[in-house]
Formats: C-alpha cells, sequence, structure tokens
C-alpha cells in the first residue's frame, strides 16, 4: 500500500533530536504510524481519569487501512474530532494509545521497530499485528451504552 503521510525528505532519525514541540508540520504529521487507535472511541472514567479504548470506532475510519476516510474533511462531519498539534499535546496526550508515537516521545521512549519511518514501510504496523486493521465495529453499529463491552487492553 502507498504511503498516504508523505516521509520524503524529512531530515534523518530527527525525533530522536528535535522535541515534539519544535516539529515542523511534516515531522509531526510523519510520526502518525497509521495504527487507526486514535480514532477509536474512548471511555474515560470521571473518577479516576483512566482512560479505556474501545474497538468501536469513528464512522470515517477505514477498518481496511486505518485511516480516515475524510481526513483533509473529518470536522465537517465530526466537528469534535481533535487535530493533535505541538500546541495541544499537553492536554491531549494522556488518552492517545501506548504504542502512540507521540505519546512515546513525550515519554522519552524509543520507537518501536515497526514504526514507518523506521521500518521504511507503511504496512510495518500492520505486519507487527499494531494496528486495527479489521478489528473494528462502526460507532453505527453500537448503541453508546454498550461501549463498555467493547473495551480492549492496550497495547495492542
Amino acid at each position: 500500500m502507498s504511503d498516504p503521510i508523505s516521509r520524503a525528505g524529512l531530515r534523518p532519525r530527527y525525533w530522536e533530536t528535535t522535541p515534539l514541540k519544535k516539529m515542523n508540520r511534516a515531522e509531526w504529521e510523519a510520526l502518525c504510524d497509521g495504527c487507526g487507535k486514535c480514532c477509536l472511541n474512548k471511555l474515560e472514567d470521571e473518577d479516576s481519569g483512566r482512560v479505556e479504548l474501545t474497538n468501536v470506532a469513528c464512522r470515517l475510519l477505514d477498518d481496511a487501512t486505518c485511516r480516515c476516510a475524510h481526513y483533509e474533511t473529518r470536522h465537517q462531519f465530526v466537528p469534535d474530532c481533535i487535530v493533535l498539534k505541538p500546541s495541544n499535546i499537553d492536554s491531549h496526550i494522556y488518552w492517545m494509545p501506548q504504542t502512540c508515537a507521540y505519546r512515546l516521545l513525550d515519554a522519552g521512549k524509543p520507537l518501536p521497530d515497526w514504526h514507518p519511518l523506521i521500518s521504511g514501510t507503511p504496512d510495518s504496523v500492520h505486519d507487527a499485528g499494531v494496528s486495527m486493521r479489521g478489528r473494528t465495529v462502526s460507532e453505527y453499529d453500537v448503541a453508546d451504552d454498550d461501549w463498555e463491552e467493547h473495551i480492549i487492553e492496550e497495547p495492542i
């Protein structure tokens, strides 16, 4: 599969030397591994703050590619979709998946070998079994009250 994220022309291993908040847009976008987990609906315990992932996907997530079907215009369809960026990462990092590059780098951890920036291929996240490819159900098919039945364990 071709990579919808442009990774050409990036500085070699820039993520090891450049803090998240200092990355340019291309570097920032290239950190996405294409796992699809950030597009899963989550449950947050109001008392503990604990966040659980479900396999209930946003209506725009393509289960086969683990990509947003309308990435550039997603806010027309899902107004509350969060655009993760350097200026807001501090308030959103807590709900990001455990395997997410943004979360790993924020915690001072390295990118895993299966990350496309390391492997050179966007399929490595799927080959490693880390993505949600073929594992989701549409939010149209599951009532909000039933999401607890769809909690998944992390990391995948």
